[in-house]
């Protein structure tokens, strides 16, 4: 190495201004002293103690309130958030919401009515004015809004995902086919003229048909 390096300085090669010395030489000092310091990185990350306790935080990809299919926040007063149709459609069945949602669960039930849905019911016009007369019952519990649009289908289905509280009320087969996608969220539907629901505990609420 001496050798080369003598060679280096006697040849007509450039000279490094900052420490005197050919260009090419001051190369091969700037490599090895890398090559020095990266050993000596290893030589700390291999002291180490291997006992040590080292503890990962791997995301759970459930929640922790669901037991095999069960979801334990739910209990009475149930939460049963109602999308745009299912008060109309309560309507043409002549069935008071309070009542049969009360007769459906044997429990009793606040319904939750988002910003979104009642948007919609407002831009739907005179058709729906009923529905959202009942809509503005002061018996239903208001749930604001932050996101923007008031598009209620995914307004509830991001309320659900992030919240496991609630049970959707939903005639809509779109929405319930979103909804049973996700985990421990009961459907509540209308059939033969009553409120029935679906992914429901068998410990809770009326017998199913």
């Amino acid at each position: 190495m001496q050798l080369v390096f003598t060679f280096l300085r006697t040849s007509s090669t450039p000279v490094c201004y900052v420490c005197s010395t050919s260009r090419v030489e001051h190369l091969f000092v700037v490599s090895n002293h890398r090559k020095e310091s990266d050993r000596s990185a290893a030589k700390k990350r291999k002291k180490e103690d291997p006992d040590a306790l080292k503890i990962i935080h791997a995301p759970s990809k459930y929640p922790s309130c669901l037991f095999f299919q069960y979801n334990t926040q739910l209990g009475p007063p149930y939460y049963v958030l109602v999308d745009t149709n299912f008060i109309n459609f309560s309507i043409k069945s002549k069935l008071d919401v309070m009542q049969s949602m009360m007769d459906c669960l044997y429990a009793k039930c606040i319904p939750c009515i988002t910003d979104c849905v009642m948007a919609e019911l407002e831009k739907l016009g005179l058709r729906y004015r009923v529905a959202l007369r009942i809509a503005k019952d002061p018996r239903f519990e208001r749930l604001p809004c932050t996101h923007h649009g008031t598009y209620a289908d995914d307004c509830l289905v991001q309320r659900v995902t992030q919240h496991k509280c609630y049970i959707v009320a939903t005639v809509d087969k779109d929405l319930k086919r979103r909804i049973r996608k996700i985990p421990g969220v009961p459907i509540m539907y209308i059939s033969s003229y009553r409120y029935n629901i679906e992914r429901m505990p068998d410990d809770y609420g009326a017998p199913r048909l």
